[in-house]
């Protein structure tokens, strides 16, 4: 049964690939090599696995080639997007410090404004009270001299009656041209009087036109402060809600802040001089607790400014860099395990500016092991910060620097796999995630 099973399978195979001769001829002989229907099977089964093993290999080869192209052009590509995020955050930042400079000049201008016409408005006030109190002089005069008046008529009346009431002779006629002599002088007297009385009336009727006047002009004056005003409430509204955000956002308390800046600068003539406006002992108008406000609002800001140049919002690296370690835990690239990175690593070329980022004292400045090159710069409010692996320190211990003096250059000494810069924050001694400020200064600086 098996052999007549081999016999029709060699007899399918044969009719399918015949067998075939393959001749070698020599000088001497010929020779000839049988090839067997089974041995052309295996042949072309080896010959087919071994041609789509070599497809399935350059296809594997090809998309791993592939592969490996794309993720570097995305890489690429995603490198520059973020360097391009990163110039359009500091361009962001430049024109926001521009805007709060200009605000701030427009602030100066403004309340220069408000103090002229706070003048014009207390000299027209008195004016208008010198005008009140003529007129009520010119209404007094003109009363006593109506009542003169009506007394001389009375007196007039009553001389004629009694001359009527009296009969001839020499001596009631001598009374009687007294009598007339003396009318005359009243009736004179009289009309001197009434033109007078004109004279007044017209004065009074001049002095209400001209306190009208003042009053309107006073009410113009007042709308225009109020216009002022309210322009002035909303920038300083505009401008110091983004500064508490800042702030708070770095877990910092405004008001502590502003207290401890209060503190720091107390002295009078000091850029925190407290805001008084003279009342000549009396309560303060609607337009001065305003004005008192709107320079309060300013006081704070001013005492913002000078609070944010203490604290480490700034940027460290102004040129073109990356980031390539965070704040917090992670395995250690000298292989010593899972260790805290207590601070931000930015790397970038050799030789590249670092810069403060705040005002303060520098307290360090050379070896420090691991850190390598080293400076640490004391702030206020106990925020210290540090710059490591540096390739040069351009500042001394004691030294006092402000935010953007240039204090060293970037390299690649300590404890470092390449050239970059570590740069840390404390709070006291503890160290703190230096992305809290730098995040938190985006909308402002």
């Amino acid at each position: 049964m098996l052999n007549r099973l081999a016999y029709r399978f060699h007899q399918s195979l044969e009719r399918h690939f015949p067998e075939q001769r393959l001749f070698l001829k020599s000088d001497t002989e010929t020779r000839f090599i049988r090839l067997r229907p089974a041995t052309q099977v295996i042949a072309l089964v080896g010959g087919t696995l071994g041609l789509a093993w070599t497809i399935v290999a350059t296809a594997l080869i090809m998309m791993d080639s592939i592969g490996a192209g794309s993720a570097r052009e995305q890489s690429a590509r995603q490198q520059a997007l973020y360097e391009e995020r990163l110039t359009a955050l500091s361009t962001d930042r430049d024109l926001r410090a521009e805007e709060a400079a200009r605000a701030q000049e427009r602030f100066n201008v403004a309340l220069e404004q408000v103090s002229a016409m706070q003048e014009r408005l207390l000299a027209s006030e008195d004016r208008r009270r010198e005008l009140e109190t003529g007129v009520e002089a010119i209404q007094d005069t003109l009363r006593r001299t109506i009542q003169e008046r009506d007394e001389a008529r009375a007196e007039a009346d009553r001389v004629t009656l009694a001359l009527n009431e009296q009969s001839g002779g020499a001596t009631e006629m001598g009374r009687a041209k007294d009598a007339m002599a003396t009318l005359e002088i009243l009736i004179d007297t009289l009309g001197l009087t009434a033109e007078e009385r004109d004279e007044m009336l017209t004065a009074a009727l001049e002095a209400q036109e001209a306190t009208r006047m003042i009053a309107e002009e006073k009410r113009m004056v007042e709308q225009r402060n109020d216009l002022i005003f309210a322009k002035l409430e909303e920038a300083v509204t505009i401008s110091m809600e983004p500064l508490d955000n800042m702030f708070r956002e770095a877990g910092m308390s405004p008001e502590d802040l502003l207290d401890a800046v209060r503190a720091g600068y107390s002295g009078q003539g000091g850029p925190l001089t407290p805001i008084s406006m003279s009342t000549s002992g009396g309560a303060l108008s609607p337009e001065e607790l305003r004005a008192n406000a709107i320079l309060n609002g300013l006081d704070r800001m001013n005492m913002y400014r000078i609070a944010a140049f203490k604290l480490p919002f700034a940027m460290p690296v102004k040129d073109s860099f990356r980031w390539t370690s965070g704040f917090g835990y992670r395995r250690d690239p000298k292989g010593a395990g899972t260790r805290m990175h207590e601070g931000t690593d930015m790397a970038g070329a050799y030789g590249t500016p670092i810069y403060a980022t705040a005002d303060g004292v520098v307290t360090h400045a050379g070896w420090d092991n691991g850190y390598g090159r080293l400076v640490k710069i004391q702030h206020d409010f106990g925020v210290e910060t540090r710059y490591a692996h540096l390739s040069q320190i351009r500042v001394e211990v004691g030294q006092r620097v402000s935010r953007g003096d240039r204090i060293g250059d970037m390299g690649n000494s300590g404890r470092s796999t390449g050239t970059h810069l570590h740069y840390e924050v404390r709070l006291g001694s503890e160290p703190v995630n230096p992305m809290t400020f730098i995040k938190a200064a985006n909308n402002v600086f």
